[in-house]
């Protein structure tokens, strides 16, 4: 451990995707949180570990260094004794760290242990960074660091997915909720002349049957008109191979300058509900499809009279002339002595021109 080096050279920066301590933490706390080691007199903390989700957040500002990045799910496992997870970070800064294996650059090593700390110096409820070593020769770092696990076990539905495709994932991903639809925002939000939106739900087959119906709140609750449908809003089974469709309808009955929120919860039996956020933006005010399309049912009705009461009119005048007045032949049909009345009349002027 070299803690007096690393005060004197730089500050270090490590920055733990959510995704990764999903097992342990619900996602809605953590992400943002920032734990520091602890202070030496006027001496500010030399490492920080920040939570973060969807986006890893890395600064140079303040002196910080990059000790690696989160790269994918497999570095992230199982620890043992004390440590229930291990996450390492590869490809950090190369600074003084040019004759390194490979050229990796700076790794880090992050221990977490639920509960507290085994050398008592952790006093923070919500967490904190027990011990800190660093091999200057290879350029790493291994962090302990202890957090409350009050909820065991999983949290979060892995696999599960919600996109605008069958096979696509930008509103949630592996059963979290991806940027942009946690909550408000304009960027994010869809166009009032939107009144469709349809998404498609995933889940793995052997889970399938742990998700829920899902349910909305709107806010405000008057001024936008929602529902659901589709296979989604049914409640049938979601898996890989057959997603299930949940369509939105929404349409705008009151102007307003800020979008319509729409909260999404989908219940899944043994972890934490999948939740997620739609905007909608109202600059005009919508009929409802069912509105607009009562005058044509209305005037295809009557159409549709007209043509019956037409047929039984000619029917009934044709038997009427062919048994009664004994005609035959197109002169039986209504109407015909005054088109052939007409047509005479025409070629009688043509004749005297």
């Amino acid at each position: 451990m070299c803690q007096p080096l690393l005060l004197l050279l730089f500050q270090v920066l490590i920055v733990i995707h959510s995704t990764v301590i999903a097992t342990l933490l619900t996602s809605h706390t953590w992400p943002g949180r920032i734990l520091n080691t602890m202070r030496r007199g006027s001496v500010t903390s030399d490492l920080v570990v920040q939570l973060c989700k969807d986006v890893q957040r890395r600064s140079q500002a303040g002196g910080f260094i990059d000790f690696g990045r989160f790269t994918n799910h497999r570095s992230f496992e199982t620890g043992s004794k004390l440590v229930d997870y291990i996450q390492r970070f590869h490809n950090g800064d190369l600074a003084k760290c040019e004759t390194t294996f490979e050229e990796m650059g700076r790794t880090a090593q992050v221990n977490i242990m639920c509960g507290r700390c085994s050398n008592k110096v952790c006093k923070d409820e919500h967490g904190c960074i027990c011990r800190v070593s660093y091999d200057e020769r290879m350029c790493r770092t291994v962090v302990e660091l202890a957090i409350p696990c009050p909820k065991r076990g999983p949290r979060v539905f892995k696999g599960f997915t919600v996109g605008f495709h069958p096979r696509s994932s930008e509103v949630v991903y592996n059963g979290l909720t991806q940027l942009g639809f946690e909550q408000l925002h304009h960027g994010f939000s869809f166009p009032s002349e939107q009144i469709h939106v349809s998404l498609y739900l995933s889940a793995m087959s052997s889970l399938a049957d742990l998700v829920g119906k899902p349910t909305i709140r709107v806010n405000p609750m008057k001024g936008l008109d929602v529902m659901l449908t589709g296979s989604g809003a049914n409640g049938a089974v979601p898996t890989a191979l057959s997603p299930t469709v949940l369509n939105v309808n929404w349409i705008c009955e009151i102007i307003r300058s800020n979008p319509y929120v729409v909260n999404v919860s989908i219940p899944v039996v043994g972890y934490d509900p999948i939740e997620f956020t739609l905007t909608k933006e109202c600059g005009y005010t919508q009929e409802k499809e069912s509105d607009s399309m009562r005058g044509w049912a209305t005037f295809g009705i009557i159409s549709c009279i007209f043509i019956v009461f037409s047929s039984l009119l000619c029917c009934g005048g044709f038997i009427y002339k062919s048994h009664v007045e004994h005609q035959d032949g197109l002169h039986a049909l209504p109407g015909m002595t005054t088109v052939s009345a007409f047509l005479d009349a025409v070629l009688e002027d043509q004749e005297a021109t």
